[in-house]
């Protein structure tokens, strides 16, 4: 365990193992055997080492730094609901790391994704305590606006449902980012979202030539189809296949535009289909949808179905059969069999 941190704090500060080797009066070949596990430092040496690397002794017998890393980001993956001891113990660990390097950018999309999980869990029990709010009085004010803010829901306020910050954010990525895949993508969902149509078709102009594939077609389909150009949005939709055909996210997206078209079997076969055409590991996100399709017209077998085919796919591509990735799963199986 110490040589491994030795080896992190070595290759954070890029010190060669001779340069410490040097510092300590030893061989360069004495820190390559801390380093792999074959030997330990002397404890004598061991005020020397954290003074090199400026820690503490303490540090030097912590969790490695890639096994830290992998314990977060699989508690992250796997866990409903995270201990308050074990996210702070979490948090601390992450902010070491970028005291030790600002640009540490795993450490960041960990706290990112830390904070992200919390607030999710947070905002399931909000919407229970809200729901019972709810159902003790259903006239107060109170229990409705909690739940709709616990699930992001639609309250009616234009400046409160907007994305007005986001939007907002994405214009100067852009600035600093010009043609940014992510950027562009950020502001075209929110610009549709909130019905700025005009606003979004620069943008796709900016996507269809920074991005060779479906999706400025995608875009167009949605301001059409906000417009109330309904076959303008089903042509640019269809277009969308018929111009990339190999694309499984086409055939997806497809099937998103044909459910708001009001055409439920057709979407359902564009879901599967895009499931179908994959190769192992295959992303389920067809399936996601095709579930929910399926609860909306009140088909609740097809729909549990769908969500045991989720649980299936998880095992057969990525050799996952617990934690919370399959559990929320199999609570929507449950949630839909009380339906049934």
């Amino acid at each position: 365990m110490i040589g491994k941190q030795i080896k992190y704090f070595r290759q954070q500060k890029q010190i060669k193992q001779e340069e410490l080797a040097e510092y300590l009066g030893v061989s360069y070949q004495a820190v390559s055997k801390w380093e792999t596990g074959q030997s330990n430092p002397d404890i004598t040496l061991l005020p020397q080492i954290s003074a090199f690397f400026g820690t503490s002794i303490d540090e030097l017998f912590e969790m490695p730094y890639e096994e830290q890393m992998q314990r977060i980001e699989n508690m992250i993956c796997n866990e409903h609901s995270i201990k308050a001891a074990t996210f702070d113990a979490a948090v601390d660990f992450l902010e070491k790391c970028l005291k030790a390097d600002p640009k540490d950018i795993r450490a960041l999309n960990n706290l990112t994704d830390l904070y992200n999980h919390r607030a999710r869990r947070d905002h399931e029990l909000a919407s229970d305590y809200a729901k019972k709010a709810m159902e003790l009085d259903p006239n107060a004010k109170e229990g409705w606006v909690g739940f709709l803010e616990a699930n992001n829901g639609v309250c009616g306020d234009e400046w409160y449902d907007n994305h007005f910050e986001v939007i907002r954010y994405f214009e100067g990525f852009l600035r600093k980012n010009p043609g940014n895949f992510w950027g562009l993508y950020g502001i075209l969902e929110n610009l549709i979202a909130d019905d700025r149509y005009e606003e979004a078709l620069p943008y796709i102009e900016e996507l269809r030539k920074s991005r060779k594939d479906y999706q400025h077609l995608l875009y167009l389909g949605d301001v059409a189809f906000g417009k109330g150009n309904l076959a303008e949005a089903k042509s640019y939709w269809e277009q969308m296949v018929k111009d990339y055909p190999e694309s499984w996210q086409a055939v997806c997206c497809l099937g998103d535009g044909y459910a708001k078209l009001g055409m439920p079997e057709e979407a359902a076969k564009m879901y599967q289909k895009s499931y179908d055409m994959q190769e192992k590991p295959r992303i389920g996100e067809g399936l996601c949808s095709l579930a929910q399709l399926y609860e909306q017209t009140k088909q609740y077998g097809k729909a549990m179905k769908a969500y045991k085919s989720l649980i299936e796919n998880f095992k057969e591509d990525y050799g996952i059969t617990e934690g919370e990735i399959v559990e929320r799963y199999k609570r929507e199986i449950a949630r839909i069999r009380g339906l049934k």
